[in-house]
């Protein structure tokens, strides 16, 4: 039976904040592969990104809160168990896929491992930590769901996604760090936001989230959709209002640079980009 410890820490609902690459991937293909497109959301979003949350807690074993967890639960070696097997599932079913996309999905695995376990534990380094989320849940997802879901199984990736897809997670990574540095640092973890500060973490997502931007408009005008980018313009609005404000009340005292703060920021951010995504999709294939 599966333990109630084991549930929670898989965090199935964590893989909401991670949707955009994928869906943003999607809104690049001109034809879309629907089948292998649910098996790719599936490998990602069921297997992968819950088995790397669970591993991850495995080794940190916290006591405070933790990404879209504000009590977490101890930890069990059932956890580490079901972690394996569903690592193991995903990359079985990834061979349906193709043998780029079981390598690229074997590449992310190992990355997340090398992310969590104590003997490497690459997160416990503010770059080097930044750059392995920065890569495989930006750059490399995106061109995991471009080519696995497109109907000739496309390897010609778009570098100007792949940048903006690593640069939308970069923006907000390091935000997704402001709260724990107290507990980060009493498990010898230096985090980029530590390291950064309460301000420096604010200016330097901005300036990440800046460079994201970018390379959307470039990615979309160049394929003829100014539409659609000014459509997720709009859409983007309301996260821009909320980090302005929230930095603000930074500014004046960084006991705002809390939990609750924290969430709200990544529940706004990932529906926003999401729904924006979601449009544009719709846009392109349904009009």
């Amino acid at each position: 039976m599966i333990k109630k410890s084991t549930l929670q820490l898989l965090r199935f609902p964590f893989s909401f904040f991670l949707l955009p690459v994928y869906l943003f991937a999607l809104t690049q293909l001109e034809h879309i592969n629907s089948t292998r497109a649910i098996i790719v959301f599936m490998i990602l979003h069921l297997l992968v990104y819950p088995a790397s949350n669970g591993y991850n807690s495995y080794m940190d074993r916290d006591e405070t809160p933790i990404g879209g967890l504000q009590h977490p639960l101890q930890p069990t070696r059932q956890l580490f168990y079901i972690t394996l097997l569903m690592d193991l599932v995903a990359i079985a079913v990834s061979l349906f896929i193709s043998l780029y996309f079981l390598f690229g999905v074997m590449l992310y695995i190992l990355a997340s491992r090398a992310y969590s376990y104590r003997g490497i534990r690459l997160k416990k380094y503010p770059v080097a930590g930044f750059l392995t989320v920065l890569v495989f849940q930006g750059a490399c997802t995106f061109g995991l769901v471009y080519h696995g879901s497109s109907e000739s199984l496309n390897i010609n990736f778009p570098v100007s996604g792949m940048l903006a897809s690593s640069f939308l997670i970069g923006g907000f990574y390091p935000l997704t760090q402001i709260y724990q540095h107290q507990a980060d640092k009493a498990d010898g973890v230096n985090t980029l936001s530590f390291l950064l500060g309460y301000k420096g973490t604010f200016i330097f997502c901005a300036a990440v989230y800046s460079l994201a931007m970018l390379f959307l408009g470039y990615t979309f005008l160049s394929s003829m959709m100014s539409l659609q980018f000014f459509v997720l313009i709009i859409f983007f609005l309301p996260i821009l209002i909320y980090f302005v404000w929230w930095a603000s009340r930074v500014w004046k005292d960084v006991e705002a640079a809390d939990f609750k703060h924290t969430m709200r920021m990544n529940v706004l951010a990932s529906t926003c980009t999401n729904l924006g995504f979601l449009t544009v999709l719709i846009m392109n294939h349904f009009e």
